[in-house]
């Protein structure tokens, strides 16, 4: 090869402009093979709609260690599936502890549950981005202030019996909406009317307690007078010896409200670290940091 054609071929394959060898690269480069195929997001259709709070939802929030927030939800789910089992006397799935059958037949059975619908499930959790913090939605039969309270006083009467590490303090929401003035408003007719409306009949005293995350619209004032106003005349306020306690949670853009009884200080609040402290437990299921939970609190 002479000097010149040397000259050309090495030209070629460093020409700025693509030409020449360089195609060879530009092909490599394109050569990348398909994107990798994802899965799509799938439309939830039945009580559990979507991934996120929406209004008119019920749920339990949930409070844990700060760090601990993956241990906690699984240690929840299986918590609070493990009571509705107990207090609805749900059956649980087949063991698969039957007679020997034929190869044929198993394979047959196995087809056949393979065609039957899953059981919808009674508690979903939401991922939120807040520490320390987690919501699961609940669907019926589960009803959040009851089957809280009855969690809680199981665990005050049987503590030892219980295999919660990681859940401290449960909040139970009988309905959720927006927040905001209107969506508050709407949640306390709901949740409040069966306790406080004219059909009740009963004059009742009542506390009001607010809590309120990653949210600054509505302040504690304004939740405070809202609700009052919502439970209507011929009730009293008593801090002390209350009958009926209404809970109101506030996370960023949703609310939440639920009443309680006037068990609710003997039950620690609902939170179950103190229940098991209470009774001796090791520290391990004390209740943690007070700063986990961050919110803004008052009783009115």
């Amino acid at each position: 090869m002479d000097a010149a054609n040397f000259s050309k071929k090495r030209k070629a394959r460093t020409d700025p402009k693509g030409n020449g060898a360089d195609k060879k690269t530009k092909h490599h480069r394109n050569k990348q093979g398909p994107k990798p195929w994802r899965t799509p997001k799938r439309n939830q259709e039945g009580p559990f709609k979507g991934l996120s709070i929406e209004p008119g939802d019920a749920g339990i929030w949930a409070t844990c260690e700060k760090g601990k927030e993956g241990k906690c939800v699984g240690e929840l789910r299986e918590l609070l599936n493990e009571h509705a089992q107990r207090l609805y006397s749900i059956q649980t799935t087949d063991d698969g502890l039957d007679e020997p059958e034929s190869i044929e037949a198993e394979i047959e059975k196995e087809v056949e549950s393979m065609k039957q619908a899953k059981p919808e499930a009674l508690f979903q959790s939401i991922k939120l981005d807040i520490p320390c913090v987690m919501f699961f939605k609940t669907r019926e039969p589960v009803e959040p202030a009851s089957f809280v309270q009855s969690l809680c006083k199981d665990a005050s009467l049987s503590p030892k019996q219980s295999r919660s590490r990681w859940v401290k303090r449960l909040t139970p929401m009988a309905r959720m909406g927006k927040a905001s003035e209107q969506g508050l408003e709407e949640v306390a007719r709901t949740v409040l009317q069966p306790y406080f409306g004219q059909d009740a009949g009963i004059s009742r005293r009542f506390a009001i307690r607010s809590t309120i995350r990653n949210h600054s619209n509505l302040t504690r004032d304004i939740v405070i007078s809202q609700v009052a106003a919502a439970v209507g005349p011929g009730h009293k306020v008593d801090l002390t010896d209350y009958d009926l306690l209404i809970i109101v949670e506030i996370y960023k853009n949703v609310c939440g409200m639920s009443v309680v009884g006037n068990d609710f200080e003997a039950l620690k609040k609902y939170n179950l670290a103190e229940i098991y402290a209470s009774k001796g437990l090791p520290k391990s299921a004390s209740v943690g940091n007070p700063r986990a939970e961050q919110p803004t609190s008052s009783i009115l």
